[in-house]
């Protein structure tokens, strides 16, 4: 199997997962915005190949092969981010509709969860699409004549692909209705903080130009703060 064919499986599995996690801690099929979600998950890995496939094909090649070359803080740090807020949080969102922990959230709140979900996925599918080198682990890709991009998102952060990442995640607890599926998604998403203050403390020292770069672009999530 190729490397694209096995990125597309780990995908699919992927969202099959949450599929299974979310219907069995529910106990039920009939749950309409689990349903919503998991199709917003799909249509945004569409999306996501229909970006990388076109111009960016060797990257899919990539982040396919990258875990091999990932350093134990970073492993230790992507795992337990991604089993918080991707595994832990549907389970507790599920739990929360069975045994209904939560009160009913308003129907703002959920939209303002679709809404978090989109911009925070399109801002990360656009730093994906500027970034040739958007590896899922933290390493220099010196076989890939890897460089400082400083092009769309990155002109004003230097980590716009974790900030995507983060709203998206924290917003879907809002479209699953769960409150107490916050607390997982919120820790998560502190330690995928911590991974971008690694990752940009490995690219000032051992990639060349980002100096530069970083006196140029100050800050690395947020505009103004940090």
């Amino acid at each position: 199997m190729s490397p694209v064919a096995r990125r597309a499986v780990h995908v699919a599995g992927s969202i099959l997962i949450s599929a299974v996690i979310l219907f069995g801690a529910a106990g039920r099929l009939a749950w309409s915005w689990a349903w919503i979600y998991l199709g917003l998950s799909v249509t945004a890995s569409l999306v996501a190949a229909a970006v990388l496939l076109p111009h960016h094909r060797d990257l899919i090649v990539e982040r396919e092969t990258a875990l091999a070359h990932a350093r134990l803080w970073d492993k230790g740090l992507a795992s337990a981010a991604t089993v918080l807020a991707s595994r832990l949080g549907p389970l507790v969102a599920g739990l929360d509709v069975r045994l209904h922990w939560s009160a009913t959230l308003p129907s703002g709140w959920r939209l303002a969860g679709l809404g978090g979900f989109a911009a925070g996925t399109a801002l990360y599918l656009w730093a994906m699409a500027s970034n040739p080198f958007f590896s899922t682990v933290v390493r220099i890709q010196t076989e890939r004549g890897h460089r400082v991009v400083d092009t769309g998102p990155y002109h004003a952060l230097r980590h716009p692909g974790y900030l995507g990442w983060i709203v998206a995640e924290t917003a879907v607890p809002l479209i699953l209705g769960s409150t107490w599926a916050l607390l997982p998604a919120a820790l998560g998403c502190a330690l995928w903080v911590e991974r971008t203050a690694l990752e940009d403390r490995t690219l000032h020292e051992e990639l060349t130009g980002y100096v530069g770069y970083a006196r140029r672009v100050r800050y690395r999530l947020l505009p103004g703060i940090w």
